[in-house]
């Protein structure tokens, strides 16, 4: 997949769509993607867009050039953090809006994945990374508390005690080893990386897209602290019985029992 064009100079987002990928991609070429307050702004409404339109199959988050996002840019780091009213948290609300895509999303990351891109990525299903990626969560090489959306996370991803570690040390680690501790979901060859994932996102756009958002919503409901026993389990119940009725699960076995590959026809309602 290719980055936009030329673009006008400065901090900001690209959107693009293509064959059934959309992606938002971070620009802020003299800080290696640093995020500030308006590329947040614009992240949060470009997630909702793109999760609307019914020619976009996968959302992607990925860096212009040679890094991800070296976190939240250090001259706006109290307007993307706290705002003028000491509170408003835009990389958490870009967090959020990533988080309520019900399609696919993924976070494609090359070089540097540092603090507030961390959290920007992690809000994604998984990330993929190029085993010549690094990562990093900084907060305390700076005097502050990293959001508490990133820190719930972590602490999911990680447990308690390496999240620890990983927030006090403020250490950066190379791919394979975010990876093994659970920061990233899989690493390619950064060689290989764009065919890679070029492949990745076929095999997705070929999946049930029932099963996969049903799936999802399921997964982030049961690691959501706020959601009631009961609510989940008539979520499930829910699912169930729409799986039941749907039109997948009969292409799938039909597919599966004719040797060809399945033209799932389900679609979300409006």
């Amino acid at each position: 997949m290719m980055p936009p064009g030329p673009q006008v100079p400065g901090p900001g987002i690209d959107v693009t769509v293509d064959a059934g990928v959309g992606t938002i991609w971070l620009r802020n070429p003299a800080q290696h993607n640093a995020l500030t307050r308006q590329m947040c702004r614009d992240i949060a409404v470009a997630a909702g867009d793109l999760d609307a339109r019914d020619d976009v199959d996968v959302v992607a988050v990925r860096g212009h050039g040679a890094a991800f996002s070296a976190g939240v840019s250090i001259g706006e780091l109290r307007q993307v953090i706290l705002d003028d009213d000491g509170a408003t948290d835009h990389l958490t609300a870009a967090d959020r809006a990533l988080g309520r895509v019900a399609k696919p999303t993924i976070a494609v990351v090359r070089g540097h994945c540092m603090g507030g891109g961390w959290q920007l990525a992690s809000a994604c299903d998984f990330i993929v990374a190029a085993d010549d990626a690094r990562f990093g969560i900084t907060p305390a090489k700076l005097g502050i508390i990293y959001p508490r959306a990133g820190v719930d996370r972590l602490v999911r991803l990680l447990g308690p005690a390496t999240a620890k570690y990983v927030l006090m040390s403020a250490r950066t680690f190379a791919a394979p080893r975010a990876h093994a501790m659970g920061l990233v979901a899989e690493v390619l060859p950064a060689a290989e990386f764009e065919a890679g994932m070029t492949s990745l996102f076929d095999e997705l756009r070929s999946r049930s897209r029932y099963s996969m958002s049903t799936t999802k919503r399921l997964i982030d409901a049961a690691g959501d602290p706020s959601t009631e026993p009961a609510a989940l389990a008539a979520a499930w119940q829910g699912a169930w019985a729409e799986m039941a009725s749907g039109p997948d699960i009969g292409e799938g076995i039909t597919a599966f029992q004719e040797r060809r590959a399945p033209d799932f026809p389900w679609r979300p309602g409006p």
